[in-house]
C-alpha cells in the first residue's frame, strides 16, 4: 500500500480524536466538494465559479425532501447526487460553448441565477434565514445523529469518493482531460470531441459537488444561504490552489488548511484570512503545485541530501 493510502487511513481514524467529530466531518465534506471541483480546475483546465451552484442545490433539495417528505439518508444523498449532476449538466452546457474569460463570467452570472433564485424562494429555502430544520434522519436503525457515528459515515463516502476520482482521472477520460487542459486545439485536432468532455467533466464534478452539499446539509441542520453563493465557490478554489491544483490529495490536504484555519484561527484572530492571503500569495509566486508541490521538493532535497 502506497504512503499517500497510508497517511491518509491514519488522518481519517485519528482526526476525531484531534478535533471535535463535527469539524473532522466537515474536513472530509470539503474535500469532497474539492474533488469535484478540482476535476475541472486542476485537471481540465476549467476555472469554474460555479460549483457552489450544485452544491446549494444539491443541499436545498436533498434538505427539503428530508425535512418536509422525511426520506430516509441515503435517498436524500442519492437526489443530491442527481441533483448536482443535473444542475451541472444544465450550466455546463451553456458554459462549455465558450472559453477564458467569457466561461469564467459565465459561471459566475450562472452562479447568480441560482443565489437570488434561493434568496426570494422564501417558502422552500427560507431566504437570508436559509432552511433549518435538516434532520439526520435514521437507516436501517443506525442513529447518524450520533456524531462519531456520523463522521464514520461522511469519512467512508470521502474514500469511497476519492477512490472513484482516482479511477476516473486515471482512465482513458482522465487523460483526455488532461489534453484537454494542455491543448484544446490539438485535442480538438485529434478528434476529440472537447465540448462534450467538458460537460462530462461539469456533470461529473456536479455529482460530487452535490454530495457534498447534502452530507453538509445533515451536518449542520441547516442550508445556509451562502452555500450556493459565488464566496462559497471561491473557498473551494483557493483550498484547491493551496493543497495543489491537478493533484489528486491536493484537494484534501488544501481542505483540511482551509477549515482548520477557520474554526481554530477565527477564535484567536479575527482577521484569520489574512494567513490564507498570504498562503495563496506564496503559492503563485513560488509553488504553483501547491503544499504537494513543496511535500515533492522537500523529499527530492532530502533524499539528494542522504546520497551525498
Amino acid at each position: 500500500m502506497k504512503k499517500p493510502v497510508l497517511f491518509l487511513l491514519a488522518a481519517v481514524f485519528l482526526l476525531p480524536l484531534v478535533v471535535r467529530p463535527a469539524i473532522a466531518s466537515e474536513i472530509w465534506i470539503f474535500a469532497i466538494f474539492g474533488l469535484g471541483a478540482n476535476l475541472l480546475m486542476g485537471y481540465t483546465g476549467l476555472l469554474s465559479f460555479g460549483q457552489s451552484t450544485f452544491f446549494g442545490s444539491a443541499a436545498y433539495v436533498a434538505g427539503w425532501l428530508m425535512k418536509v417528505q422525511g426520506v430516509n439518508a441515503f435517498l436524500a444523498l442519492a437526489a443530491g447526487i442527481g441533483v448536482g449532476a443535473a444542475s451541472a449538466a444544465v450550466v455546463g452546457y451553456l458554459c462549455v460553448q465558450r472559453s477564458g474569460l467569457y466561461f469564467i463570467m459565465l459561471t459566475f452570472a450562472l452562479n447568480q441565477l441560482f443565489y437570488f433564485t434561493a434568496y426570494q424562494w422564501t417558502s422552500i429555502t427560507g431566504g437570508e434565514d436559509g432552511m433549518p430544520g435538516v434532520p439526520r434522519p435514521e437507516f436501517f436503525g443506525v442513529d447518524f445523529k450520533d456524531p462519531v457515528i456520523y463522521y464514520a459515515l461522511v469519512s467512508g463516502l470521502f474514500l469511497l469518493s476519492l477512490y472513484l476520482m482516482k479511477r476516473i482521472v486515471e482512465s482513458p477520460l482522465g487523460k483526455i482531460l488532461q489534453a484537454i487542459r494542455e491543448n484544446e486545439v490539438r485535442a480538438e485536432a485529434v478528434g476529440y470531441a472537447v465540448p462534450r468532455f467538458k460537460l462530462l467533466a461539469f456533470v461529473i464534478g456536479g455529482a460530487f459537488s452535490g454530495l457534498a452539499g447534502v452530507l453538509y446539509a445533515m451536518l449542520f441542520g441547516i442550508v445556509p444561504l451562502e452555500s450556493i453563493s459565488f464566496v462559497f465557490s471561491g473557498n473551494v478554489i483557493f483550498a484547491t490552489l493551496i493543497g495543489g491544483s491537478g493533484s489528486l490529495y491536493g484537494p484534501v490536504i488544501g481542505s483540511f488548511v482551509f477549515i482548520w484555519l477557520s474554526e481554530s484561527m477565527s477564535t484567536v484572530w479575527a482577521r484569520w484570512p489574512l494567513l490564507l492571503g498570504v498562503a495563496f500569495v506564496l503559492v503563485v509566486m513560488f509553488l504553483r503545485g501547491g503544499l504537494v508541490e513543496a511535500w515533492t521538493r522537500f523529499w527530492t532535497w532530502r533524499s539528494s541530501k542522504l546520497k551525498t
